[in-house]
């Protein structure tokens, strides 16, 4: 890094991006030169935790960066491996070259840390309301789930009827599916 900015690394779903995730990434942002958005999972969807497609979720993320002037990003998405001994080197196959890790997750965390990575702790904005859970709930249920993401993002979720996908994959209640 030599006195330099770092290029940081995120990992999440955005299951949908919300605004925790914007407040979060203009943080990281502003403490790297370049911030590399990981879309995790990136292989599902039409599922209740993972309703939105890999790429579906790439627009929002791309849209509301756009929007929001954060223009030192770069989104690559990531698929889950379930031999985690091997998971960090995917992700360094996939990503440009980084040298510190923003996660909450406690098994990423200590994946980064035994590979050599500086790792930090991901900064949480009001997560009782941010949430991807919360948003997907409130879809469901039919209730204010827009004040809660990017304006891009809803835009995104109502392109691809969204709405409608999230309700039937709840079945109508979001306790039945989970």
């Amino acid at each position: 890094m030599n006195g330099t900015k770092p290029v940081g690394l995120i990992i999440g779903r955005f299951q949908p991006l919300h605004k925790g995730h914007i407040e979060m990434i203009r943080k990281v942002s502003s403490e790297c030169s370049m911030v590399i958005i990981g879309i995790g999972s990136a292989q599902y969807s039409h599922v209740p935790d993972n309703p939105f497609t890999s790429g579906e979720r790439y627009s929002m993320i791309y849209r509301s960066m756009k929007a929001e002037g954060i223009n030192n990003t770069v989104i690559v998405p990531i698929e889950d491996m379930n031999i985690y001994s091997l998971w960090v080197s995917k992700v360094r196959s996939l990503c440009p070259p980084f040298d510190v890790v923003y996660s909450n997750n406690n098994a990423t965390k200590r994946l980064f840390s035994e590979a050599g990575y500086q790792v930090h702790g991901s900064p949480i904005y009001n997560r009782q309301e941010f949430s991807g859970t919360e948003v997907r709930r409130r879809i469901a249920e039919g209730g204010d789930w827009r004040s809660l993401i990017p304006k891009e993002a809803a835009k995104v979720i109502e392109e691809i009827d969204g709405v409608e996908r999230i309700r039937s994959i709840y079945g109508g209640s979001p306790d039945e599916s989970e």
